[in-house]
């Protein structure tokens, strides 16, 4: 063994001394940590990971390794401070220290690619990575990611128009690699499709928290001319034009405008379409459910004229209650074609209420139930057998119409116009605008009609023979018929007169009748005309032709004596005497 080599010696035994060797180990450790590198303090801007240690109202305390510690404020947070517990781990970036000293840190919702390896597989899983916006230039901005110069165009930049993309020039933003070009190291980024798909989100999350019949408010953010749109926070809601009031509103412009901050309810949500339908009169009593109260058939209310139609006019009776006041029941003299002939948008009228049914919200008004009904007058001035003098207003193929005064009309019937002729339409007789004498046969309240009649008021020949005789007078005349114990006697061309037989008689004129030609049967011309050239030789001095029966036959020609004349009746009572 070389003494001179330590190695070819023997080891001497280890001394067994504890204090030695605790001593030695807490120099060991001593010198490890002199002698350990110092742990590099987190840069500005600097990315890291951390722990959450502690959680106040305010704050987010974070460990982010050795003896660094930070603070994220819960205030940055752009959509409210998420669920965050202590334990969880979370990135982050630094933005400063506050006045004790400690780290001042900010959210970091994507990563930042420090590279292109990194470039690339953000890219090719179209994660959202973070860039800053360096500068504007022709037709968008460049945008700094992964050490690198990305362009992204205007039309991707989310903004509406140059000034909103000329502020984003020096702001962090996030974005999505859509076209990666190593070779030539080209970049193109994306912003606009984040922000579209993070408005998605945001408005179906909003979505889900609306619920029919709950009351939001929401600001107007467009009025057409059915409605207005609202938004509820990330989703629009449609206020309809019936919906914004009890009473008709004519335009939506009318009750709210663009930029109007409105309290609304929640009508109907249709979670297939996504369509919100909202409500601004439902916050407010209807008012129909007080009409029912206040409003009676048969009251007379006054109202304004809200709206004219070509059928009728609609008169707001209270604020949101409409009642309608159709065309026929606007006037008794006239027959409205308009009603704007009558009435104007804003007329205060008052009106009669016909029919009310409060469910179906609708009112039956009445004009011209206010003014009297002339109907009534007409019946007073014009009783049956009363004569009238009027003018014709219409011409119709079964008659004419005249007119009464007051709206009311009198019928002439075809049938009514002239005696002893027939016509073949009334303008045979009388023409619109003549005035005519007539006098009224009959009147029908119930169907509102007052007929009248010409005819009747024009002579006949039987007034004329009824002017021209006296009872007593003995004329001769004709046998027209024989029925029974009557006879029917032609007195003069076309007017008749009866006869009633004596009982003696009567069998003569019954076997006459069967003997000769029965009743209503033509007569035997040419024994007639013997019989009247006899008549005629008796009367010139000549021999009296002799009479060779009693029996009455229809035809023969014998004297009467007039018993009596009715003219009102038009009837002449004759008696036989030869």
């Amino acid at each position: 063994m070389n003494p001179a080599n330590p190695v070819d010696q023997p080891m001497e035994e280890p001394v067994n001394n504890p204090e030695e060797s605790n001593f030695g180990e807490i120099l060991q450790q001593f010198e490890l940590q002199q002698t350990a590198p110092v742990e590099p303090q987190p840069a500005e801007g600097g990315v890291l990971k951390g722990t959450v240690a502690a959680v106040n109202e305010d704050s987010i305390f974070v460990d982010l390794g050795g003896k660094s510690e930070g603070v994220l404020l819960k205030s940055a947070f752009a959509d409210g401070a998420p669920d965050i517990q202590v334990g969880d781990l979370i990135q982050v970036s630094v933005t400063g220290r506050n006045a004790e000293g400690t780290l001042e840190l900010s959210p970091l919702k994507v990563e930042r690619p420090k590279d292109w390896s990194e470039l690339q597989a953000a890219f090719e899983d179209k994660r959202n990575i973070a860039g800053r916006v360096v500068e504007a230039v022709k037709g968008g901005l460049r945008v700094e990611v992964a050490g690198s110069r990305a362009f992204m165009p205007a039309s991707r930049s989310g903004t509406r128009d140059a000034i909103e993309l000329a502020k984003l020039v020096g702001q962090e933003i996030e974005c999505r690699v859509i076209n990666l070009d190593t070779v030539k190291e080209d970049v193109v980024v994306d912003r606009r499709v984040i922000l579209e798909e993070e408005a998605a989100k945001a408005k179906e999350a909003a979505f889900l928290l609306l619920q029919e019949g709950s009351v939001v408010k929401g600001r107007v953010r467009s009025v057409t001319d059915f409605g207005a749109f609202l938004d509820l926070g990330g989703v629009d809601g449609l206020l309809h034009v019936t919906d914004m009031s009890w009473h008709r509103v004519g335009k939506p412009a009318d009750v709210v405008k663009i930029g109007d901050e409105l309290e609304v309810k929640i009508l109907k949500v249709n979670k297939n379409s996504k369509k919100v339908s909202l409500g601004l009169k439902q916050l407010i009593p209807d008012p129909w459910a007080a009409a029912a109260d206040q409003f009676k058939v048969g009251d007379r209310v006054t109202g304004t004229v809200a709206r004219l139609t070509d059928f009728g006019a609609f008169v707001e009776l209270a604020p949101g209650v409409d009642g309608l006041v159709h065309v026929s029941e606007m006037s008794w003299a006239k027959k409205v074609r308009k009603p704007s002939d009558m009435l104007k948008v804003g007329d205060q009228v008052e009106v009669a209420i016909l029919d009310f049914k409060p469910a179906d919200k609708k009112i039956q008004l009445s004009l011209k139930q206010t003014l009297g009904d002339p109907f009534v007058e007409a019946v007073k001035k014009y009783p049956v057998g009363a004569i009238v003098e009027s003018p014709v207003t219409s011409i119709q193929a079964f008659g004419a119409f005249v007119d009464l005064g007051d709206g009311v009309d009198g019928m002439i019937h075809i049938g009514d116009m002239v005696n002893e002729k027939r016509i073949d339409h009334p303008k045979d007789v009388v023409k619109v605008g003549e005035v005519v004498r007539a006098i009224v046969l009959e009147v029908d309240q119930d169907r509102r009609r007052i007929r009248l009649g010409l005819k009747q008021l024009q002579p006949t020949k039987t007034d004329d023979f009824i002017a021209e005789h006296n009872i007593g007078d003995t004329l001769t005349a004709r046998v027209a018929d024989v029925r029974s114990n009557l006879l029917k006697v032609e007195v003069a061309d076309g007017v008749l007169g009866e006869c009633r037989l004596a009982e003696e008689k009567k069998e003569a004129a019954s076997a006459g009748a069967s003997k000769g030609s029965p009743a209503g049967a033509s007569v035997d011309v040419s024994a007639l005309t013997a019989m009247l050239t006899a008549k005629w030789k008796e009367g010139k001095g000549g021999e009296p032709v002799a009479k060779t029966s009693n029996t009455i036959k229809i035809g023969q020609v014998r004297s009467f004596r007039i018993t009596n004349l009715d003219p009102a009746a038009k009837k002449i009572s004759l008696e036989l005497v030869g």
